[in-house]
């Protein structure tokens, strides 16, 4: 097992990565108290049962998979169970699912009396490299994605990597899109990894890829809590991705998948002609065909956009960055030249 942690001073918490971690989760949560576990119909129910077996007292709330539960909605159903619960601010809610859980179950707690402890139990390759750790919770509204949401650090984060076994190869590589995302823009070696191995290599040595993406993530969160400046660099490939995703949501492309069209636009072409491979080996997208103005026409609507100018991340060189603030204007040039839809 390996133990990371993110140090926040007040704030700080542990991340715990390993194998078979659930059947002790009380050894690393503190669940002596009124526990809401918050999962949804598409993780096996055993993982939160596991959970509940450890609780003093406590409840699971089941709700459907996919986006459509990080709605006002869902939140009020699960606001209203941990009211019938009687919850106080001394009891917790607990995650187990993937990023739509971990953003709904956090932004619940962030909520309720102000403000109560959350645990998140990642169980998706996605949420486990990513979207777990740093306390970005939240709700999508009126077709923007996350637009609703607050800053709600984790009280830990329990990565049991044997739950990845009940997902199929394709949510695996959705998942991995965010680590390859990291290692282009921090970590030259991880991206090597990516390079130099074979898909079934990648998958046997996911426990270490996990554990290096978040060490990248870590090291940005600690710098950057709220988001003021170097934090942005997670949002690489995310500003057209978003707009692929709320525009394609219907033909059922997932969060990974949008992330790797978006990174595509954003990389120097001899960065680009080392992706492309590696997305490929990961049967990830490397071109779309879609409707590019419709996508695009969800930037604008992005927290990254202000006014008629959207915040970029570019990579030049594997392992680096460069942010910077572009028209919005010429961000539609370079996103329809790099996809041949000018």
């Amino acid at each position: 097992m390996t133990t990371l942690h993110l140090n926040l001073q007040s704030n700080g918490y542990d991340i715990f990565i390993g194998k078979n971690l659930l059947k002790d989760a009380d050894k690393f949560l503190n669940l002596d108290r009124k526990v809401l576990i918050l999962t949804d119909d598409g993780v096996p129910q055993e993982y939160a049962n596991a959970i509940l077996s450890k609780v003093k007292s406590g409840k699971i709330v089941t709700v459907p998979t996919g986006e459509g539960s990080k709605s006002f909605d869902t939140m009020q159903l699960v606001l209203k169970e941990m009211c019938d619960l009687n919850m106080s601010r001394r009891d917790c809610i607990v995650g187990v699912g993937g990023g739509v859980i971990g953003d709904l179950a956090g932004f619940c707690a962030s909520t309720y009396m102000r403000g109560i402890d959350f645990y998140n139990v990642p169980t998706t390759v996605l949420s486990q490299v990513d979207s777990s750790i740093g306390g970005k919770t939240a709700i999508n509204f009126n077709g923007v994605k996350n637009i609703i949401g607050a800053f709600h650090q984790p009280k830990a984060v329990l990565i049991d990597v044997d739950t990845l076994k009940t997902l199929p190869v394709r949510q695996i590589s959705n998942g991995l899109a965010e680590s390859v995302k990291m290692a282009l823009t921090s970590n030259e070696k991880l991206f090597e990894i990516y390079e130099n191995s074979s898909l079934n290599e990648i998958l046997e040595n996911i426990e270490n890829i996990i554990v290096e993406s978040l060490k990248i993530k870590k090291d940005v969160v600690e710098k950057d809590e709220k988001e003021s400046s170097l934090r942005k660099i997670l949002n690489f490939g995310h500003t057209f991705g978003h707009g692929v995703e709320a525009q394609e949501e219907m033909h059922g492309f997932y969060h990974g998948e949008c992330v790797a069209i978006g990174m595509l636009p954003m990389c120097a072409p001899a960065v680009t002609e080392r992706l492309i491979p590696v997305l490929k080996k990961l049967n990830l997208p490397t071109d779309y065909n879609g409707d590019i103005d419709g996508a695009l026409s969800f930037v604008s609507h992005d927290k990254k956009c202000a006014g008629d100018k959207v915040s970029t991340v570019m990579v030049e060189k594997i392992g680096d960055f460069i942010m910077k603030d572009i028209a919005l204007e010429e961000f539609s040039n370079i996103v329809k030249k790099r996809f041949n839809q000018q």
